[in-house]
């Protein structure tokens, strides 16, 4: 059976919804402290028992991964967008990965590209250019550095660009840990609004630098959240605890501390 065929299977056998215990101030006396691959038989439990996973069929369903190392950032709003507006008649088109001669033989006026956003038209909207994104020096703090992807406050100016109400919180030393699992368990067992998450892989126990991802599922039970990883070929999906993302969102990036940003249509 496939990967996807048993998340399939796993998301429907959960035929109840349980209600996840929200207002604990502490996490759970036993949490798991290991990352948790989806597609494993744990993995596939905690997303058959999570009661806060509506969030999970629809990224899903429009998800794709990063095509370089600095786009995590805006494949993970091309994935947001795609799952707030995925019905909408006015999506753009993105035909930079067409070729002149892929037309030569298509009738007159035909245009074979797909209407949605990608991660390369939706970088437009933003402030931060395509080249600044891609390593081309830019001024912060009077000091001309290249500030490769996105930080936290960049990628909330361009969901914002593209209309998305958004929150943003900064994972400082004032960000309780009982605020921010509330947080995360809370809009992921309500549908229609996401999480979208920056941390330093090396502090959550990966290879790798910063890193954005949204995420899919929350599970009560191990107090653990489901990142749908944009970049498969370097972690894939996994089940992180609460508690390590938080360790990996509450480290610096060039002028303030990673956190999250939660997301819904305007």
């Amino acid at each position: 059976m496939s990967l996807l065929a048993r998340a399939v299977l796993a998301f429907c056998l959960a035929t109840s919804i349980v209600p996840a215990a929200l207002a604990r101030d502490e996490a759970p006396a036993v949490a798991a402290q290991t990352l948790v691959p989806f597609g494993s038989e744990e993995g596939l439990a905690r997303l058959a028992r999570s009661g806060a996973k509506v969030d999970f069929p629809a990224l899903a369903n429009q998800f794709e991964a990063q095509s370089n190392g600095a786009f995590c950032g805006p494949t993970t709003t091309a994935i947001v967008l795609n799952t707030v507006r995925g019905r909408s008649p006015d999506l753009p088109r993105d035909r930079s990965r067409l070729r002149p001669e892929d037309f030569q033989y298509a009738p007159a006026g035909f245009d074979p590209s797909v209407p949605r956003f990608t991660q390369d038209n939706v970088i437009d909207k933003g402030l931060k250019t395509r080249a600044q994104v891609l390593g081309e020096p830019v001024m912060i703090n009077g000091k001309q550095i290249r500030d490769f992807g996105y930080q936290l406050r960049q990628l909330d100016e361009l969901l914002r660009a593209h209309d998305l109400a958004t929150r943003l919180v900064v994972v400082d030393d004032k960000a309780a840990e009982a605020d921010i699992r509330r947080d995360l368990a809370e809009n992921l067992q309500h549908a229609g609004d996401y999480v979208i998450v920056n941390y330093r892989r090396s502090d959550v126990g990966q290879t790798g630098g910063a890193h954005i991802s949204p995420l899919g599922a929350f599970d009560a039970e191990s107090d653990s959240v489901l990142v749908l990883d944009v970049n498969p070929a370097s972690a894939g999906w996994v089940w992180m605890p609460v508690i390590t993302l938080i360790r990996g969102m509450r480290t610096f990036d060039t002028v303030e501390n990673r956190g999250y940003i939660l997301v819904q249509a305007r």
